[in-house]
């Protein structure tokens, strides 16, 4: 009697289990206290160079060019540095709240988004600035 087990068939490069176990250990590491640390120490850098620039670019170019509404209206109403710092300490503020209450997944969102829609824009405007000879 002749018995044998089929031959595996070859395993898809990433099956159903090895993404699960990948998603498991993403999460895990994404509440671990250094990556808690690394975020909001990468999001309070983000915050100060946002600030930063902004000042710059408001200084350089008139408080028409700020996008916010609201900012545009703080500055108006209090000026430039004080309506920044207000603005700058409050996100900062909250991105402690989220940080103590361990979400530290939305604080890396929130990084990330302040990287891409506030300051590299400004770097962008500021570097043609200078390229210009106007700053």
């Amino acid at each position: 009697m002749d018995v044998s087990a089929p031959l595996p068939s070859p395993a898809p490069l990433l099956s159903l289990p090895t993404l699960q176990g990948w998603a498991r250990r993403s999460w895990a590491f994404s509440q671990t206290v250094q990556f808690g640390n690394a975020v909001i120490i990468a999001f309070f850098l983000a915050q100060a160079l946002d600030g930063a620039l902004t000042y710059v670019g408001v200084s350089t170019l008139g408080r028409s060019i700020e996008g916010n509404p609201l900012l545009f209206w703080l500055m108006g109403t209090a000026g430039q540095g004080p309506a920044l710092a207000l603005a700058k300490l409050s996100a900062a503020g909250f991105g402690i709240v989220l940080h103590l209450a361990s979400v530290h997944r939305a604080v890396a969102i929130l990084t990330v988004l302040y990287v891409a829609a506030a300051v590299m824009p400004w770097i962008a405007v500021i570097s043609f600035l200078a390229a210009r000879g106007l700053i």
